[in-house]
């Protein structure tokens, strides 16, 4: 409850923050404060201190669970704003509008992780998404901004219309928006009213995480939007919508396992394959990470598949690994002056220690030994191992990460093996430190992530 509300709160004075100051490191420095506040009260609540104590009726419990996704989704946040708060500057004239966008979206993140009724589910995925749909237009003399923006309102308007009726559906069969009590099947075969309701919910949530086949808005939204906000969007807001949607399957959909397992199968396995065979054949980095990011949306629908303790820890360890190593990564590209293969060649030569952790931040992506991304995989692919006789999925999910790799080091390949002209980018020290601290993170994460894993339990 204490980033609930704080959050809240954090998103209104930075729009009067944009009234009251008029220099722009200053508003930077409320937002990266307030951040820093909204980080330490979330963790002082994981430690019992609740400063805000709120009757929510049962519509929301603040478990360990919700709270280490939350804290984990603010320390991203945080790291997002000191790697790359000052190129958003260069989107427009609305600066502090920005973060006040920002704080209300983890607000919303704050709903979508500590829901216990579909009514707060649909009312956290709302506030997520209209502020989404603003800095997705946000530059707005861009032709292709503007059309991201108009494309995401009118698919995420259609979405939304999907998970709606999907509650309606629910509720007229069990009376009910309570996720506990929903879960209550006692009949032998569901009723038709469940059964479409749990499909159309499925359907728009697969929507929101960019699922296929509901993934055809991702690629164009995420090229067209403003740089600094894709980062934003296809880390910690992604992450918190498959929060959203495995504490709801397993809430209320989960006796029906056996009933939507191998439609999430194959939803699973057409997001790896599409998104990864796809991503092949980009020749812009930032186009290639928008389909990277559906290949990794692929990963961790397998979650959701096995939907046991260990695709849970390993959830909330791709949440961390990806959050980490891709925010890192856009915040490169961001300094970039070309976005293409070609606009990364002899980049070693010019910047060896961003090119240093750009390698570490893409090798965590492909999953290779030793990095957070390694270890998110594993335990993934581990928990469908045990949930049953699933092995076909399991070899799937690590042919289409070993194809992955190809288009991963073609980064790596012309940082270091090519020759480039392209003019020197120019990058502060604290930058520079910041994004070595993430490296290090990632690589923690892939030595010891009982670092991360043991707060869900002490």
């Amino acid at each position: 409850m204490n980033a609930l509300i704080v959050s809240a709160l954090l998103g209104v004075l930075m729009m009067f923050s944009g009234i009251l100051l008029k220099q722009k490191k200053a508003l930077r420095n409320v937002a990266i404060a307030g951040m820093v506040l909204l980080l330490m009260l979330n963790v002082l609540e994981m430690a019992g201190i609740v400063l805000f104590k709120i009757d929510t009726k049962g519509m929301m419990v603040f478990d360990r669970f919700a709270l280490l996704f939350t804290t984990i989704a603010f320390a991203s946040t945080l790291l997002y704003l000191l790697l790359s708060a000052r190129d958003m500057e260069k989107v427009g004239i609305n600066y502090a509008e920005y973060f006040a966008l920002i704080f209300f979206i983890l607000c919303g993140i704050t709903l979508t992780a500590s829901f216990k009724s579909l009514l707060i589910l649909f009312l956290g995925i709302e506030i997520i998404s209209i502020p989404l749909y603003i800095l997705t237009g946000s530059d707005k003399k861009n032709l292709k901004s503007n059309e991201a923006s108009l494309k995401y309102f009118l698919l995420g308007s259609f979405s939304t219309g999907l998970l709606l009726m999907g509650i309606a559906l629910i509720y007229g069969a069990r009376g009910t928006f309570y996720t506990n009590d929903i879960t209550v099947f006692t009949e032998a075969k569901p009723s038709a009213l469940i059964v479409a309701g749990m499909l159309l919910v499925l359907f728009s949530m697969s929507f929101k995480v960019s699922a296929a086949p509901f993934h055809f808005w991702t690629p164009d939204v995420y090229d067209g939007a403003p740089t600094v906000f894709t980062s934003f969007m296809a880390t910690i807001v992604k992450a918190a919508f498959f929060i959203a949607f495995i504490r709801l399957f397993d809430d209320a959909f989960g006796l029906l396992q056996s009933k939507w397992q191998l439609l999430v199968a194959i939803i699973t396995v057409a997001t790896l394959f599409i998104g990864n065979i796809t991503a092949v054949f980009q020749q812009s980095v930032k186009r290639m990470l928008a389909y990277s990011s559906i290949a990794q949306a692929g990963f961790m629908m397998l979650s959701l598949f096995a939907m046991n303790t260990d695709a849970k820890e390993g959830l909330l360890l791709y949440t961390a690994a990806y959050s980490l190593a891709t925010i890192g990564i856009f915040a490169v590209l961001i300094k970039m002056n070309d976005y293409s293969f070609d606009g990364f060649n002899g980049f070693a030569r010019q910047q060896p220690l961003l090119a240093a952790t750009t390698t570490i931040f893409l090798l965590s992506l492909a999953g290779i030994p030793l990095t957070g991304g390694f270890l998110a995989k594993f335990y993934m692919l581990k928990a469908v191992m045990i949930s049953g006789d699933h092995l076909w999925l399991v070899i799937v999910a690590i042919f289409m990460a070993a194809i992955s790799v190809y288009y991963y080091f073609r980064v790596i390949q012309a940082m270091y093996f090519k020759e480039g002209d392209s003019p020197p980018i120019e990058v502060s020290r604290g930058f520079k430190w910041t994004l070595v601290l993430l490296a290090a993170l990632v690589i923690l994460l892939g030595i010891f992530p009982s670092l991360l894993l043991n707060w869900l339990y002490f």
